[in-house]
């Protein structure tokens, strides 16, 4: 592998991960929508989704009102 290419997943002209961005969005929506249902099992099934996929609370979780 060219170690100057982009990691895989990267938008090589911006250099963000959309693959990341769109895998924090996802998680972003589905945490609201648990929370609003009260649904204690979909918001741990998200955190240990979020853990598999290597992203910390800090990034998809929303702020305390």
């Amino acid at each position: 592998m060219d170690p100057d290419s982009p990691p895989p997943g990267s938008d090589s002209a911006g250099g963000t991960d959309l693959r990341r961005e769109a895998l924090i969005a996802s998680l972003r929506q589905r945490f609201a929508l648990a929370d609003a249902r009260g649904d204690a099992e979909a918001k741990q099934a998200l955190f240990k989704e979020a853990v598999y996929l290597n992203l910390p609370p800090e990034l998809w979780q929303e702020p305390p009102a």
